[in-house]
């Protein structure tokens, strides 16, 4: 038995610092915290204040519901180890049985586990770990604050220095209730944000003096400052596995990795949209509960009246209906369809930007948002499908040449969309051309590249090293924040290390082969599927295609712009927008990912109006 603590941290440390002077003061500042993103669970709450450290903790109960508040005090030898943690661990009964000779468990929550581990094995534990976490231990012996964070980057973790004093939180928000830290942006901001996003270079929090715990990073923090340091990367070697091998070998990690995440005290239900990859978490999923007299709820996303305005394009050739109803039909499970209006969609732009704390992937976003408030009045845990087509190359820049060969972000290339609204002299502060190759270089300069490559092999492995650091970890952020944001625990099977460390060195040949895109994974997991599941073509997450969004946006960008007192008109040339709106949609490429066109780039810049409203920012 273990507990899973999905839910959010927060907390402050000074060395120079008596918090107990003014407890009352610091005391309400630790709670305001706490509160501002409460959100991602609100079944405990608890706080722990000291000399020189305060710490902050809201829970959502997931196992061992009645004994896993959080801070978790635990005295050793006289030493006090202290921890928040937010995450789940997967490995938690092996360590617990390493354990449990040598300290007296009082919980069964994997937190526990997590701090004794620290205790025992020292500040490199982590490597020991299996899961998704962001957590803090305060280390009292050695009078050292350690933030943690997963390998990939499934859970937040963002900190901030000023004076003396670091402040950290699961989220932005929570760092702009301390006295000491307001929300400020400068040039660098605003290039992260018309240039990158919605992506985010990685370790940057956009907003000015705000950064993020980088994936496979921790921070120890001390009276000599910040130290960071690495306990994960990816690492190249020759893959030696036959093709057969390769095969079994990837069943058994995606199998083992599902099946390890069904560990709940509450029930579990998965996100079912008839694609490959949320389809073989169903089927893994649903197999699991059966076999324990249970049945697996499953949900489809859909956009009202899609039936009638849907639009068969390269990128999603086919509706997800017709194979939701397969999977139902194979499957047994409690399905519900749910279904989101345009309306909603656009009044939901400004609530996505309120769960992100920046600007968002627009409707992308607040759908995901609107589904997830639904899904969490029937569960309060779901497995999704994400990261596998980042890691069994899965997204068209991996085989189409023209993207494969793109000198800069694949799905991100159009620089100029991105900036056709924008005044020239706000372009030219920008230096937008400048900024983002800068960026790309610098994370292509960290691939971890093979002696002996010819250059094919080099371009694929950059390709996948910046999925793997850019377009997944910008999906794993939009699934945590509008997951979290309802109270629901979103789970991602597929971004286990493990699997992500195998396929990182296996051939393109063998992910690809036939001219067949994920062939790799359809194969491992072909005895789990129907044949025209198996057989589908990638679609990517659903979109309205319903004429009323386009209008509806329209009105509401209108609206900003004849407003004088609207912040985001000081950056955008007015006639340019003007024109732009009597464009016809289609005639606007995509500026980031395959869908993300000139509907959503009114929606991005209404984000972004809403967001330097929402903070006050100077522009």
């Amino acid at each position: 038995m273990w507990g899973v603590i999905m839910c959010g941290i927060a907390g402050f440390c000074n060395f120079n610092m008596d918090y107990e002077k003014n407890r009352d003061k610091w005391l309400d500042t630790l709670i305001n915290m706490r509160m501002s993103i409460r959100k991602r669970g609100e079944d405990n709450v608890g706080e722990y204040l000291k000399k020189q450290v305060g710490l902050s903790h809201t829970r959502l109960s997931i196992r061992d519901l009645g004994n896993g508040a959080q801070p978790i005090v635990r005295n050793v030898n006289n030493n006090e180890y202290v921890i928040v943690y937010n995450g789940e661990i997967y490995n938690t009964d092996e360590l617990m049985h390493e354990l449990k000779d040598y300290y007296d468990f009082y919980t069964t929550t994997d937190t526990e586990v997590i701090l004794y581990a620290y205790v025992h094995y020292g500040i490199d534990f982590v490597s020991k770990l299996n899961g998704i976490f962001a957590f803090a231990i305060w280390d009292k012996n050695i009078n050292k604050l350690i933030l943690y964070r997963d390998r990939v980057g499934v859970k937040p973790l963002f900190f901030t220095i000023k004076n003396d004093t670091l402040v950290f939180g699961s989220e932005i928000k929570a760092l702009f209730c301390h006295p000491e830290i307001k929300p400020e942006i400068d040039i660098n901001s605003l290039r992260e944000v018309f240039g990158i996003g919605p992506a985010r270079t990685q370790g940057n929090g956009i907003f000015k003096g705000i950064n993020e715990v980088k994936p496979g990073q921790y921070c120890i923090f001390s009276k000599d400052g910040l130290t960071e340091k690495t306990y994960w990367e990816l690492e190249s070697f020759e893959h030696k596995d036959s093709y057969q091998q390769t095969v079994e070998k990837v069943a058994f990690l995606v199998k083992d990795s599902i099946t390890r995440q069904m560990v709940s005290d509450v029930e579990v239900c998965s996100f079912l949209s008839g694609g490959i990859d949320s389809s073989i978490v169903t089927s893994v999923a649903s197999s699991y509960l059966k076999g324990k007299g249970s049945q697996l709820n499953t949900f489809s996303f859909d956009f009202k009246q899609n039936d009638i305005y849907f639009q068969s394009n390269a990128f999603q050739p086919e509706r997800d209906k017709p194979y939701v109803d397969i999977m139902v039909k194979s499957f047994d499970v409690n399905h519900t369809v749910l279904e989101c209006d345009e309306a909603d969609l656009v009044n939901l732009l400004e609530t996505a930007v309120n769960a992100k704390d920046l600007p968002s992937m627009t409707d992308i976003d607040a759908s995901l948002l609107y589904f997830c408030s639904l899904v969490k009045h029937r569960n309060k845990v779901a497995l999704t499908g994400e990261c596998a087509d980042e890691i069994f190359g899965g997204y068209p820049w991996f085989y189409r040449e023209e993207l494969l060969n793109h000198n800069g972000f694949p799905w991100s290339r159009d620089i100029q969309t991105r900036t056709m609204l924008l005044n020239d002299d706000f372009k030219k502060q920008l230096k937008l051309d400048e900024y983002v190759m800068d960026i790309y270089n610098q994370s292509k300069n960290h691939v971890p590249h093979l002696a002996g490559e010819n250059e094919i092999e080099r371009k694929r492995r950059e390709i996948s090293y910046l999925n793997i650091k850019w377009f997944m970890q910008t999906l794993l952020d939009r699934m945590d924040r509008a997951s979290m944001y309802s109270g629901l625990e979103a789970r991602v099977p597929f971004a286990d290390h493990r699997i992500i460390e195998y396929l990182w060195n296996v051939p393109w040949e063998y992910k690809y082969k036939n001219g067949v895109e994920k062939h790799l994974l359809r194969e491992a997991c072909k005895e789990l599927l129907p044949d025209e599941i198996l057989n589908r073509k990638k679609s990517p997450y659903p979109k309205t295609y319903n004429p009323n969004f386009d209008k509806l946006l329209k009105e509401k960008f209108k609206g900003i712009i004849s407003n004088k007192k609207s912040p985001v008109n000081a950056l955008l040339d007015i006639d340019r927008v003007n024109e732009f709106l009597l464009l016809p949609a289609q005639r606007v490429k995509p500026w980031f990912g395959q869908l993300m066109a000139a509907p959503q780039l009114m929606a991005y810049i209404i984000q972004i109006n809403y967001w330097i409203e929402k903070f006050g920012l100077n522009v």
